[in-house]
């Protein structure tokens, strides 16, 4: 696996395969991790890893009583356990126009490093033997993947992700809902987007994945210009996705704007939380490696604290 990535670096730029190869050498071990949770299957039983608890009920079998719940709770609960399979990931990424947005302070545009992250966690993904695809889109899927674990397979994935965007608008909506019907089994799923659509739409593609059993975390990316806007003095902004041009003045602009970022992460946050959909944001001036730690052991404490949770309720 080691040769394939060496022999085929000519894919992406130099600059973003430098990021990627430090994330792989600091973040291997993080990532195990990340991966052992995602290893598991939707049928519940008395088998391998402990999954969860559950009220007992007349007939189950009482070598699977928690005795230890008991004793705090005076209350009967079954250990539910999960099957060990293997993992099924699709990688998401946005390559809509707004995707190609740098400012002057941020080391590269969103889509690059969209396609850093993709690239690093599908290397580690078949480093563990598991199967990965991509599927690319902007108003529809212009490009799609389908997961495999073959040692060959990551060459295929990079050199996908080494295009450009182009100049369409952004649909996520209508793609989730042709990725939900395009998938058979059940698949993790990782989109990587600024999200820059409509938040209903958005919610309402999320609902038909969750609907059809798959697991889904969105990487809502940002360049940080966009959540400081620290623009001076009279600018003509360029807009994106047919948006066209408009001069401003960017002090009169900033807090509402502001405001209106705040609320737009709100809801997607609020909507994602319904849905027990893992959402985070990235920023493309944060290094490869500490977005990708940070945000394993954010996900790791809630993990944690959704277990305490369950060890101490009455």
């Amino acid at each position: 696996m080691e040769s394939s990535v060496q022999d085929h670096r000519e894919y992406l730029d130099p600059k973003v395969l430098a990021k990627i190869s430090g994330l792989e050498l600091r973040a291997r071990l993080i990532v195990e991790g990340f991966f052992s949770g995602m290893h598991r299957s939707p049928n519940r039983g008395v088998s391998v890893e402990f999954a969860d608890h559950r009220a007992y009920v007349q007939g189950d079998d009482l070598r699977h009583v928690d005795w230890k719940v008991f004793g705090r709770t005076d209350k009967y609960y079954i250990k539910e356990y999960e099957q060990e399979t293997n993992l099924n990931l699709l990688l998401v990424v946005d390559c809509s126009e707004s995707m190609a947005y740098r400012s002057p302070d941020s080391p590269m545009t969103k889509h690059e490093y969209a396609a850093s992250l993709a690239a690093a966690i599908a290397y580690l993904t078949l480093q563990q033997q598991d199967s990965v695809g991509l599927a690319q889109f902007d108003e529809t899927i212009t490009g799609f993947i389908r997961p495999s674990n073959n040692t060959h397979h990551w060459r295929t994935v990079v050199k996908e992700l080494a295009g450009r965007t182009g100049s369409a608008k952004t649909s996520i909506g209508r793609v989730m809902q042709e990725l939900a019907e395009r998938l058979g089994q059940r698949t993790l799923i990782i989109l990587i987007s600024d999200l820059f659509d409509d938040v209903d739409g958005i919610l309402k593609g999320f609902h038909f994945l969750r609907y059809r059993h798959h697991e889904l975390i969105v990487w809502n990316l940002w360049d940080p210009a966009e959540l400081s806007f620290p623009f001076q003095g009279p600018t003509l902004f360029a807009g994106l996705e047919s948006m066209g041009k408009m001069l401003v003045e960017p002090r009169s602009l900033r807090a509402r704007y502001l405001e209106q970022v705040e609320r737009f992460q709100a809801r997607l946050r609020d909507g994602c939380g319904r849905m027990h959909v893992d959402y985070s944001v990235f920023t493309t001036s944060t290094p490869l490696d500490q977005a990708l730690s940070g945000y394993l052991a954010t996900r790791s404490s809630r993990l944690r604290q959704r277990s305490s949770r369950v060890m101490g309720r009455g």
